[in-house]
């Protein structure tokens, strides 16, 4: 087996992948809720939990949770997204069990002290403020926003000024309660693993643990088209196009990562060579796909110079175009298979890497494919499904997201 996996009496799972050549070891609670979970006085609050739970429990406070990593000269931190929250770190193998220690103290016995909520409210509006800073975080805010619209995948991960000002200890206590038990959470671990011996650490420290398993709510995507604009006076006007995708269970998966990575993946992608090599339109120019639960998104992003803009969106929309009907050629598919086949392969010679892998896969309920596997996918995928995955991502209806100084309905026609 590549992987085991162990569920504990109270729900609990610890899923594990040895690696015997490596002296250390990554290991990840993943937590199977995000912002798209958040009732609306909580728009904002799993963010704010992954902040607060590095304050420190009721045994530990925040300086000996950083102090104890960095005395045994570890990596750790955390992120949220809008369908699960994480919090790793990167140890010796022989300090494992100080990492299962410090998780279950995080998890389990946060202590939500009013002045640290306080302190760290600050800290979360500041992350906001830094954010409406930079104009590339904005343009794909506004577009995620405008495609998803009413749906809970379009709020902010962040949350707003006005949500995190008013949140008080009693919401961020009751949405701790309902969306973090030992149903909703899986402990991965990759690099030289003892499966055993970890299961029983993890029993020792998570064992008595109680709650109820949590359900999330599915909703139908929304038909989305139009621009979100952010007038601004800018240098570079920056622009993310796109449209509703596949979702992440999709078959046609795989046949969608090949479209992809060929048409702006990387340095030899068409939109990279079209827009920025041999016109000169652009410097940063990519695409990139967003499958959820439900849904999904797909959408290129391009910064250039506000004049350029009706070149560079009328050219993109060309290439869409030509993606959705033509598909791939030979020598492309050829190319892009091996990428994504040597990508997976270099990314996997991390522990990190192998334990997200791992985590994101059983919290979510993807299968488990091994490299091999997944090798076999993408040498099986014929030209024709990358010609119906690329339609089914880029033939619209769109929505665009943008930042610069443009005009109210100036951009429309871009995404007719």
């Amino acid at each position: 087996m590549h992987y085991r996996l162990t569920t504990l009496p109270n729900g609990l799972r610890v899923i594990t992948q040895d690696m015997p050549s490596v002296n250390s070891a990554t290991i990840g609670a993943w937590v199977d809720t995000g912002s798209r979970d958040e009732l609306e006085p909580e728009a904002g609050a799993s963010h704010f939990l992954e902040h607060l739970l590095f304050k420190g429990s009721e045994n530990l406070d925040a300086h000996q949770i950083a102090e104890g990593f960095d005395a045994i000269g570890a990596r750790h931190n955390a992120f949220t997204s809008k369908e699960y929250t994480v919090f790793w770190a990167k140890v010796r193998d022989a300090d494992l069990g100080f990492a299962v220690e410090v998780l279950s103290e995080m998890l389990q016995r946060p202590a939500f002290r009013q002045d640290e909520i306080d302190s760290e409210r600050h800290v979360v509006l500041e992350e906001i403020n830094m954010n409406e800073d930079d104009p590339t975080d904005v343009a794909h805010e506004l577009f995620i926003r405008r495609l998803w619209s009413d749906h809970p995948l379009a709020p902010p991960i962040l949350g707003t000024r006005d949500s995190i000002n008013a949140m008080t200890r009693d919401v961020i206590t009751e949405y701790w309660r309902r969306r973090y038990t030992p149903h909703t959470v899986v402990i991965s671990a990759a690099g030289r693993i003892d499966h055993d011996a970890l299961v029983e650490q993890v029993g020792d420290r998570f064992g008595d643990w109680e709650g109820a398993d949590t359900t999330r709510v599915t909703t139908a995507a929304p038909d989305s088209q139009g621009v979100s604009l952010r007038s601004k006076d800018t240098e570079q006007a920056h622009l993310v196009l796109g449209a509703l995708g596949l979702k992440r269970s999709d078959d046609r998966r795989w046949a969608a990562d090949v479209a992809d990575h060929v048409f702006g993946g990387g340095m030899s992608s068409r939109l990279f060579r079209e827009v920025r090599e041999q016109r000169g339109l652009a410097y940063a120019v990519h695409s990139f796909r967003l499958p959820f639960l439900e849904t999904g998104g797909n959408a290129i992003y391009v910064g250039t110079t506000p004049s350029q803009a009706p070149e560079v969106l009328k050219l993109i929309r060309a290439e869409c175009d030509k993606l959705a009907t033509q598909g791939l050629t030979p020598e492309e598919l050829t190319r892009a298979k091996g990428h994504v086949k040597g990508s997976l392969a270099l990314s996997l010679e991390d522990s990190n890497s192998r334990m997200s892998r791992l985590g994101r896969n059983e919290l979510v309920g993807m299968t488990h494919y091994s490299v091999d596997e997944v090798v076999e996918k993408i040498e099986a995928v014929p030209a024709q499904d990358t010609t119906d995955a690329a339609a089914a991502m880029y033939s619209g209806p769109f929505v665009l997201g943008a930042v610069g100084p443009f005009e109210p309905g100036e951009l429309e026609s871009y995404v007719a």
